[in-house]
């Protein structure tokens, strides 16, 4: 995945001294990277049935809906609180330095659904984590978590036992 990763613009000391930020912006405005990157995430997904993709807010809601569309699935947002208007299920999972909280509409995903979870980056797993809770919670069934981008020296995926994780983009450091 050479070829999208130089599409990421790496930008140091953001949001803070220390940290390496990877901008996704400058792959999504490549018409032909941003093209590469969908089909690739969905052609790990080819052949199986996928109900929903749920994306996390908010830059998973880039790229769930156009994997939805080409999965033939629907899409459902997780959100912060108080962010959707109807009725909600929550999970509230535990941070670095806190707790934080993600709500889904309790109508969004059926029981016995299969659902696969899309966002454009896994770090430590927690968010990630706390979306398959919500969708199992609802009845659903997690089938996979895909994301543009892998932190994997943070070992995100440990946190996902059970769940195929698949990263086009991994950065070991």
């Amino acid at each position: 995945m050479d070829d999208l990763k130089k599409l990421i613009r790496e930008v140091p000391d953001y949001p803070k001294p220390g940290i390496l930020f990877y901008d996704l912006t400058t792959l999504l405005k490549d018409k032909q990277g941003f093209h590469k990157m969908i089909d690739r995430l969905c052609d790990h997904y080819e052949g199986q049935t996928i109900d929903v993709v749920a994306g996390i807010e908010a830059r998973g809601f880039i790229f769930a809906p156009a994997l939805a569309y080409r999965l033939g699935a629907g899409f459902v947002p997780v959100r912060k609180p108080k962010k959707l208007p109807a009725k909600t299920a929550s999970v509230t999972y535990s941070l670095e330095y806190g707790t934080d909280t993600l709500e889904l509409h309790e109508d969004a995903i059926q029981p016995g659904q299969t659902a696969i979870i899309c966002d454009d980056l896994l770090a430590t797993g927690g968010t990630a984590a706390a979306t398959a809770k919500l969708i199992e919670k609802l009845g659903g069934k997690v089938e996979g978590a895909a994301f543009a981008v892998e932190l994997s020296f943070l070992h995100g995926r440990n946190k996902l036992n059970g769940i195929d994780v698949f990263s086009l983009i991994q950065y070991d450091k």
